[in-house]
C-alpha cells in the first residue's frame, strides 16, 4: 500500500516538474519575442516604421519624398530599412486625431495653431520651431483661384467672387487649414483693397458676406473640395492652394481648368514637428527627426518645387520662377495677429466666419 502511494506521488512530482519546465520554456520564448519587438523599431540594422500624419493636399509630395528618404536613410544606415506610412485629411482634423490618440511619429500640418494644439496636449515639444531650420517650415504655398477652362466667367481677382453670378467651392474652415487660409486670403485682400484694418472692417465684411453667400459646398478637406469642383462639376471657381491647383490642372482635370493668380494673396506656412510623446516611448525619435530634417536637403527642396510648393531654399525657388512666379503676398500674423488671436476672432463657434457665412443668396 505504501509502495503504491509513493509510486503515485512520484508520478505527480514528475508531471508537475514537466509542467513547470514547459512553463519556464514558454516564458523564456515570450521574453525573447518581446525584446525583439521592442528593439525592432530603432537603431542600425533594424526595420523602422514611421507614421506621418499630414494635411490633405500634401499626400502626393510625401508619397514621393518617402521613397527618396527611405533610400537615403538605408544608404546611411546599412542593413536598416525604414517605411513611412501616411495619413491625410483636413489639417485641424488630423491634429485633433493625434490629440485623441492617433500614434503619429511626425506631424506635417499647414497651420501653426494645429501644431500648438499638440504642444498644449504635451505631444510635441514647446521648442518645436527651433528643432529645424526656418522655424520648422520647409516650404510655403499661397492661395490661388482655379476656374473652368477658358475662364468663361472672366474671374480675375478675389473681388469677382462676390458677384451674383459666381458659385464658389472651398473646404470647411472648421476642419480644414486650407479653408482658413482661403477665408483669410480673401479677407486680407478686402482689408488691403478698401484700406481698412481688422478692427473696423465695414466694407471688407460686406465683401466677404457676398463671397460666402456664393459658396455652394463646404467640404471637409482641400482634396475633397478639388473633387467637388473637378469631378462633380460644382462651382465656377475653387479657392485652393497653388500646388493643388497645378496638380489639378496637370492631372485631375487636365485641359478642363485654368489657374488665376489673384493680385494679392496669403502666405501659407506648413510647419513640421516630431511627436516626441510617441517617438520617445518607441525609440524612434532619431529616425523621425532625420525624416523631417531631410526635407531641407536639396533633393527634397527640388521635389517640392517640381510639385509646385515654394521651397525655403531661395536658390531652388529662384530656379523655378517659371512655374512659381513672384507674387504679392501678406503674412497672416502680420495682418490679423497671432494664430491664437486669429482662431478666437474668426473660427471659434459664433466667430466672425460664422457671422459672415450666415447670409445666403
Amino acid at each position: 500500500m505504501q509502495s503504491a502511494i509513493q509510486s503515485k506521488l512520484s508520478n505527480i512530482t514528475l508531471k508537475v516538474g514537466s509542467v513547470l519546465a514547459v512553463t519556464v520554456l514558454i516564458a523564456g520564448c515570450n521574453s525573447n519575442e518581446s525584446t525583439s519587438q521592442d528593439t525592432s523599431t530603432a537603431g542600425d540594422s533594424q526595420d523602422i516604421s514611421l507614421l506621418n500624419v499630414s494635411y490633405d493636399v500634401s499626400r502626393d509630395f510625401y508619397k514621393d519624398y518617402n521613397t527618396l528618404f527611405s533610400a537615403s536613410y538605408q544608404k546611411e544606415h546599412p542593413g536598416s530599412k525604414i517605411k513611412v506610412n501616411q495619413s491625410h485629411g483636413g489639417s485641424s482634423k488630423q491634429a485633433l486625431s493625434i490629440a485623441n490618440g492617433l500614434q503619429a511619429d511626425v506631424a506635417t500640418l499647414n497651420q501653426e495653431s494645429d501644431m500648438n494644439l499638440l504642444v498644449e496636449k504635451g505631444l510635441v515639444a514647446t521648442d518645436w520651431k527651433q528643432a529645424f531650420p526656418n522655424n520648422a517650415v520647409p516650404y510655403t504655398s499661397t492661395m490661388v483661384l482655379l476656374v473652368r477652362s477658358g475662364n468663361p466667367k472672366n474671374i480675375k481677382d478675389w473681388s469677382d467672387l462676390a458677384r451674383n453670378d459666381i458659385d464658389v467651392v472651398i473646404p470647411n474652415p472648421k476642419t480644414s487649414g486650407t479653408a482658413r487660409y482661403a477665408f483669410l486670403g480673401a479677407y486680407g485682400y478686402g482689408l488691403h483693397q478698401f484700406k481698412e484694418n481688422v478692427e473696423t472692417p465695414t466694407k471688407t465684411d460686406d465683401f466677404i458676406k457676398k463671397l460666402l453667400a456664393n459658396v455652394v459646398t463646404y467640404d471637409n478637406g482641400a482634396r475633397a473640395a478639388t473633387t467637388s469642383f473637378t469631378q462633380r462639376g460644382l462651382g465656377d471657381v475653387l479657392i485652393t492652394t497653388e500646388n493643388e491647383a497645378h496638380l489639378a490642372a496637370k492631372e485631375f482635370a487636365k485641359g478642363k481648368v485654368d489657374i488665376v493668380y489673384p493680385s494679392y494673396s496669403i502666405v501659407i506656412a506648413n510647419p513640421v514637428a516630431v511627436v516626441t510623446a510617441v517617438t520617445d516611448k518607441s525609440g524612434k525619435t532619431d529616425a523621425a527627426s532625420a525624416y523631417l530634417q531631410g526635407l531641407w536637403d536639396v533633393p527634397a527642396q527640388e521635389l517640392m518645387a517640381e510639385m509646385y510648393m515654394r521651397p525655403s531654399n531661395a536658390e531652388v525657388l529662384a530656379a523655378h520662377r517659371d512655374t512659381l512666379p513672384e507674387i504679392t503676398t501678406f503674412e497672416p500674423v502680420a495682418v490679423f495677429g497671432a494664430w491664437t488671436q486669429i482662431m478666437d476672432t474668426f473660427f471659434v463657434d459664433g466667430g466672425r466666419f460664422d457671422q459672415l457665412a450666415s447670409v445666403k443668396k
